[in-house]
C-alpha cells in the first residue's frame, strides 16, 4: 500500500506534480527563447532523471556521461519542437534511444586474444560486383552532398581531406567557432544519412 508523505491526500500530491510540470514547461519555453539561466535550471532539474535512465541500461560511467551529453545536445537541437509539458517524457525516450545506440555499437566490437581468430572468416574476398556497387554508392553520396548547404559541404570536405584539416584552420576558413565544429558535423552527417536513406 502506498502512503502519501505527511498524510497528504491524492489531490495534494497530484497538484504538486502538476505545478512541477508547469514549472518545467516554463523553463523549456524560456530556454527556447535563449535564457541561459533557464537552460541551466532545466539541466539541473532533469540531470538525475537522465542519469538514472542511463544507469538502468548498466552503462559504464564514461558511456553514461556520453549518452547524457548527447541527450542534452538533442534537446538543444529540438527544443522548439518539444512539447514543454512533456519534456520529462521526451528526455526519457531520447535517453533510452541513445543508450540503445551505444549498446548496439558495443555489440559490433569483437575482442579476441587469438591471432588466428579471423583467418577463416567468410567474406574476406571482394564480391564480383563490389566495384560497381561501390561506384553507385559513391554517386549516391555525391548527390546527397550536393543537397547540403554550401557551408556544410565545405566543412565536410575539410574534415574528410587526407589528412583532415585542423579545427583551427576550419574555424578560420569557414568562420565558425571551434566548439561548434563537432555539433555541426553531427548535424551534417545526420542530414546526409537521412538523404541517403530516402
Amino acid at each position: 500500500m502506498f502512503v502519501f508523505p505527511r498524510g497528504e491526500s491524492v489531490t495534494v500530491v497530484l497538484e504538486r506534480s502538476a505545478v512541477a510540470r508547469s514549472e518545467a514547461a516554463t523553463l523549456v519555453i524560456r530556454a527556447a527563447a535563449g535564457d541561459q539561466g533557464a537552460w541551466s535550471q532545466l539541466v539541473d532539474h532533469y540531470a538525475r532523471l537522465v542519469w538514472a535512465v542511463t544507469r538502468s541500461f548498466r552503462l559504464g560511467d564514461s558511456d553514461s556521461a556520453d549518452v547524457s551529453q548527447m541527450v542534452w545536445l538533442r534537446l538543444l537541437e529540438h527544443i522548439n519542437r518539444v512539447d514543454p509539458e512533456r519534456v520529462g517524457a521526451w528526455l526519457v525516450v531520447t535517453t533510452r534511444r541513445e543508450c540503445l545506440r551505444v549498446l548496439a555499437f558495443r555489440k559490433r566490437v569483437l575482442l579476441t586474444y587469438e591471432a588466428t581468430a579471423f583467418e577463416d572468416v567468410a567474406g574476406d574476398q571482394p564480391e564480383l560486383d563490389s566495384d560497381l556497387i561501390a561506384g553507385e554508392r559513391a554517386d549516391d553520396v555525391r548527390r546527397a552532398l550536393e543537397k547540403l548547404p554550401d557551408r556544410w559541404q565545405q566543412l565536410l570536405g575539410m574534415l574528410m581531406s587526407d589528412p583532415p584539416a585542423p579545427y583551427a584552420e576550419i574555424s578560420a576558413t569557414i568562420g565558425i567557432p571551434i566548439g561548434s565544429i563537432g555539433p555541426i558535423r553531427g548535424r551534417c552527417l545526420e542530414k546526409l544519412r537521412l538523404l541517403l536513406a530516402s
